[in-house]
């Protein structure tokens, strides 16, 4: 039997013999359950206990990071007596492993209060949310509550019939004064100028200057007579010439 189970057998021999009569068991069970209404009454914030999570958190860090190096430390022991001493190396060994074992559990237990931390924030940002769209659905129920569908019904119509006629006030004063005249007719009656324009400008065009019957007179005649007065004229320098010598 090991000692564990020998520690709880004689507790429990100890406190059966040591057990109340039913009086004061009655006593001990109405005391237990006013303990733990009073703890139910003073149980912690969510916030107290994210608080002394992030603690927790902090110190098993930081006996992370004593582990680490007492880890470092170990090992440079066993190398510098690994030749020298060997029983000195093999302790540190042995001191090397339970502390990586130590590292290992802290490291388990880290991930455990990481979770819960997160579940515990997760869950209190929740119940905030929740809260607050319920504060919110109060809000708009009471907002509602102040109005009248059939009264919203009636302002719309108001509010169209308000815009149809103001759309015809607009229409009305856009709308140009003075005499109207059909389009169509302008229309028409512009083609029928251009049409006008068109035929005058043909008429124009067909009156253009008629060609003489008569033929012209050719100009070789005066060319004849040019060289003909050119030939008395040399025959009178001749002649003169002639005299003067």
């Amino acid at each position: 039997m090991s000692k564990i189970s020998k520690m709880f057998k004689v507790g429990s021999s100890s406190s059966s013999s040591s057990r109340p009569s039913s009086s004061s068991g009655s006593g001990s069970s109405s005391g237990s359950s006013s303990r733990s209404k009073h703890r139910s009454r003073s149980s912690p914030s969510p916030q107290e206990a994210i608080n002394r999570l992030r603690e927790t958190e902090a110190m098993l860090t930081k006996k992370q990071e004593y582990l680490e190096s007492r880890i470092e430390q170990e090992i440079t022991i066993a190398k510098k007596n690994g030749t020298k001493n060997k029983r000195a190396a093999l302790q540190a060994l042995k001191r090397k492993k339970r502390f990586e074992q130590q590292l290992t559990q802290i490291d388990g237990t880290l991930s455990t209060i990481e979770f819960q931390r997160e579940a515990l924030e997760n869950a209190t940002t929740n119940t905030e949310v929740l809260k607050n769209m319920g504060y919110a659905a109060k809000a708009i129920k009471g907002v509602h509550q102040n109005i009248d569908l059939d009264k919203i019904d009636s302002l719309m119509q108001d509010i169209t019939e308000q815009q149809e006629v103001a759309q015809e006030i607009s229409d009305a004063i856009s709308k140009p004064f003075g005499d109207q005249f059909d389009e169509d007719e302008l229309l028409a009656e512009l083609a029928e100028l251009e049409q006008e324009e068109l035929e005058e400008s043909m008429k124009n065009m067909g009156r253009l200057p008629s060609v003489p019957a008569t033929k012209l007179p050719s100009t070789r005649p005066s060319h004849r007579a040019t060289s003909k007065k050119r030939v008395e004229d040399d025959h009178d320098m001749k002649r003169l010439a002639a005299w003067a010598s």
